[in-house]
């Protein structure tokens, strides 16, 4: 039933390579420009790269592509949607990790200081060299593959030893680079006049829905699962800011974090699609350099290829969102993190990957993040961010109290001591009673918390462990988190949707009706006053049905109105003619085929609305309703002659 859904819905292109895309690349370039569907900011300065600005279609298949989000997760799903601040205090991403660990590798040139990101500069010489260098043998060319292949997870020391392998140079001057170093992407800030907090503008959306964790928990009526969501700008400082939206260092996110038992990660809608079939790229066929798989997901799932129930939901509702986009479902993978690829926290974690004039793009990140987040927060604050497992009667159970020597702790650690009381008294049950049995057998422990190493002496703390009856039983919920980055996902969708007739220099976008800019078009197929009233009656109509229209009554011919629309994708016409007055009705056009089909005006606002919802599709309404013979009227030559007459 999934399968045939995907089927009906989707804007499948047969044969949708790079290769193709790259052919119309410059044709879809000059409509992006001309209409000003998304553009460099600052033009007139000269610009800034990585940043952009969208025009009046941009921002409006943005937007429609954020609420066809909300309305495919967030309503689908019940979740919570919240909107956190960018601004965020360097505590919280100190905390979070990111102020020590969130960078890519820079390297420069020696004598410019131009600075490239290392595996990208290494995957776009190695790329040339394996296109052009005719010498290359088999062998060579293969391990050149590998390196492609997995140059993204790759240290300093292993980009270091393929630079120095390949002799890569800057790629304007042909200099020497300087060795590969960890760039921080973060746009750093300070809040207040007088004492200026030390801030960053947020890398991700994440970290405000980690931190209202408990007010959501509350919300949850203290149950899980459930999820949060967020909308909203996220912001990198990018080594090499390119390929349009695909890098940019201000972009659009929507995030979810999903809180989950460790212990039960099963999820009561996966059997509803445990037959769907999706392109999975395990990390072990990456490593064998095979193509992805297309698997059910419920087969992944039994072969422990996809690492539990509610990740791979994730996954399938992904896909489905892309597809109902208009991603063309043959240029989508979800590709696993290998082990050296994904953080030492991550218990499993999948790219969903879009085929586009660049290659293959990372738009959405799906990880299983564990106890990570929640737990670095609780470390930091002292705050316990957990959950409870409700009993129905009450169990026995081993509870593990500790008691610190805060003085002493205080007089040895100094600072550090305060950060440690804190982590200790944060801790689960779980963890107490694994610090228990660790010193049971060890006479001190170095614990890691925020960057810092400290040493707790066995004799700095007491436990006192008894069995006492208990209604709930605490925990640390863990995360599953889908990331998606919304500017990168609509460069694919308008790549994937661009399309040009049999004369090239006529084009169209075959956008979902659900994310087109504008809706219908209504265009009068001459300029007279007599059609004005019978038009703001359609207009009038569509928009009491919250649906967008765009009227051109200007003075150029009847197939000019269209290529006009045509040209930013909206996906039907009605046309006003002659008859329009007489018979109350319309001709309805289809932007793919060009076929016209009669209906009566007041049948307008219904049809345009199930068409726009993916309710019913063109073949529906080819099947209803008359074609339209396009045969001008009497009244339309009349009034056309004597427009030219006055002309």
């Amino acid at each position: 039933m999934i399968q045939k859904l995907i089927k009906k819905f989707s804007m499948h292109q047969k044969e949708l390579t790079k290769e193709v895309l790259l052919k119309r690349k410059d044709a879809l370039d000059t409509v992006i420009k001309r209409r000003f569907i998304y553009q460099p900011a600052f033009a007139i300065y000269g610009g800034i790269a990585g940043l952009y600005d969208y025009g009046p279609v941009g921002c409006a298949i943005k937007n429609n592509l954020e609420q066809y989000w909300r309305e495919h997760f967030i309503i689908e799903d019940d979740l919570f949607e919240i909107a956190a601040t960018c601004l965020t205090p360097e505590v919280v991403l100190k905390a979070s990790g990111h102020v020590d660990r969130f960078t890519d590798l820079l390297v420069t040139d020696s004598k410019t200081n131009q600075g490239y990101r290392a595996d990208k500069i290494v995957t776009e010489t190695l790329e040339k060299k394996l296109a052009t260098d005719k010498k290359l043998t088999e062998e060579e060319k293969l391990e050149i593959e590998v390196i492609l292949k997995n140059v993204d997870s790759y240290k300093e020391a292993q980009i270091s030893e393929v630079i120095a392998k390949y002799k890569i140079v800057a790629t304007e001057t042909g200099n020497e680079l300087t060795p590969p170093q960890p760039f921080n992407l973060m746009l750093p800030t300070s809040v207040g006049p007088s004492t200026k907090v030390s801030s960053f503008l947020r890398p991700e959306t994440a970290q405000g829905m980690f931190l209202n964790f408990p007010r959501l928990l509350e919300q949850s009526g203290y149950k899980l699962p459930f999820g949060a969501a967020q909308i909203g700008l996220g912001f990198r400082n990018e080594i090499a800011p390119r390929g349009q939206l695909l890098r940019c260092r201000e972009f659009q996110m929507a995030e979810i974090e999903y809180f989950v038992d460790p212990q039960d990660k099963t999820c009561k809608k996966f059997n509803k699609y445990r037959d769907l079939e999706l392109p999975l790229l395990s990390k072990q066929d990456q490593k064998q350099l095979l193509d992805p798989q297309v698997l059910k997901i419920g087969l992944a799932l039994e072969n422990g290829i996809v690492g539990n129930e509610t990740l791979a939901y994730m996954i399938i509702r992904t896909y489905l969102y892309l597809v109902e986009i208009g991603i063309n479902k043959d240029n989508i993978r979800f590709r696993q993190h290998q082990d050296d690829e994904k953080a030492h926290y991550s218990q499993d974690c999948w790219d969903a990957e879009i085929e586009t004039s660049s290659g293959w793009v990372e738009c959405v990140g799906l990880a299983d993040r564990a106890a990570y987040d929640l737990t670095a927060h609780s470390n930091a604050t002292g705050q316990k961010l957990q959950a409870a497992r409700k009993f129905k009667q009450p169990e026995q159970r081993n509870v593990v109290d500790i008691k610190l020597d805060k003085a002493k702790i205080g007089k040895e650690l100094k600072k550090d001591g305060t950060v440690l009381m804190k982590h200790i008294e944060s801790l689960s049950d779980e963890d107490r009673q694994e610090l228990f049995d660790y010193f049971q057998t060890n006479e001190q422990k170095e614990f890691q918390i925020e960057g810092l190493k400290i040493v707790l002496n066995k004799n700095l703390i007491q436990f006192d462990k008894k069995v006492v009856n208990v209604m709930e039983e605490k925990f640390v919920p863990h995360v599953i988190e889908p990331a998606f980055g919304i500017g990168r996902i609509l460069q694919a969708v308008v790549e994937h949707s661009f399309r040009q007739r049999d004369d090239p220099q006529k084009t169209y976008f075959k956008f979902s009706p659900k994310i087109a800019p504008v809706k219908v078009s209504i265009l009068p197929v001459i300029q007279t006053e007599e059609y004005d009233e019978l038009i703001e009656r359609i207009t009038k109509s569509l928009k009491k049905q919250g649906i967008s229209c765009k009227t051109d009554a200007s003075g150029v011919t009847i197939g000019k109105k269209y290529a006009r629309t045509d040209e930013i994708g909206i996906p039907f016409a009605l046309t006003v003619y002659g008859d329009s007055l007489t018979q109350d009705i319309v001709t309805l056009r289809d932007i793919e085929t060009t076929k016209q089909v009669t209906i009566k005006i007041d049948q307008v606002p219904n049809v345009i609305y199930q068409l726009s919802n993916n309710i019913i599709k063109w073949e529906d309404i080819l099947k209803t309703y008359p074609i339209y013979e396009q045969q001008e009227s009497q009244m339309d030559i009349l009034v056309f002659f004597l427009y030219l007459i006055l002309v």
